[in-house]
């Protein structure tokens, strides 16, 4: 029998488990909980689909951009030619170069959270699949990390856009925010990530797509989202 932690047991007299709540509730109970919390807790949704992942017409994958950001500082690394680092550097880029950097990740180091580059540069940062590919770091046109317009792309990742896939059990789980935001604006960042992927829905499928919604702190248990008040 498992036995409940002090911190679970607190949460969940804060609110009811069983119950459904509207977004803005939720982040307000979400917010409580953290309230003696020792850290900024990120706060993440969790949304099960109706879809077959192992087809490739359901397999839901985007990009989105937070209108509060996700208040995570994200480090990025350009791989680019020397004449494109001050473009870099200037929209915020925390590292940037060639060489150095594509030797520094061949021999293992991942010290960032995302990757862009240019598409004449993907052909040096293919063979480096093995180490980029299991950790999600491998740049991508879909979600705007391979582009000629670097400087936009740094601007976008570090003004809080964020990319989800669904998962093998058709989950997307992303984070959207910090505790410390107000519940409103955790609200209205959810609400955009939500909507986004709704307008994802494949035309193939038949059935439910969206079946349930929650979100959560880092430390605590799920709130969950009713529907009916979201889609």
């Amino acid at each position: 029998m498992s036995i409940l932690s002090k911190r679970k047991k607190q949460s969940s007299e804060k609110y009811d488990v069983k119950k459904f709540y509207s977004l803005i509730d939720a982040c307000s109970i979400i917010k409580d909980i953290n309230s003696s919390s020792k850290f900024d807790e990120s706060v993440d949704l969790s949304i099960r689909l109706g879809v077959d992942p192992t087809k490739p017409n359901q397999m839901i994958r985007g990009v989105v951009s937070l209108p509060h950001g996700t208040g995570k500082d994200v480090k990025v690394l350009v791989i680019c030619d020397a004449d494109k680092n001050s473009e870099a550097k200037d929209a915020g880029a925390d590292f940037f170069g060639l060489d150095e950097y594509l030797e520094k990740i061949k021999n293992g180091w991942v010290d960032f959270d995302v990757l862009i580059t240019s598409p004449s540069f993907m052909s040096k940062i293919g063979p480096l699949g093995r180490v980029l590919g299991p950790r999600s770091l491998m740049p991508n046109p879909k979600s705007g990390t391979v582009t000629d317009d670097i400087a936009k792309a740094v601007k976008a990742v570090k003004g809080g856009k964020i990319d989800f896939k669904v998962d093998k059990f058709g989950i997307i789980h992303a984070s959207f925010g910090k505790a410390s935001f107000e519940a409103k604006k955790l609200s209205e960042n959810a609400n955009e990530l939500i909507q986004t992927i709704v307008k994802l829905k494949p035309n193939s499928l038949k059935g439910t797509y969206v079946k349930s919604v929650s979100i959560s702190s880092t430390m605590s248990s799920a709130v969950k989202i009713d529907l009916n008040k979201i889609i």
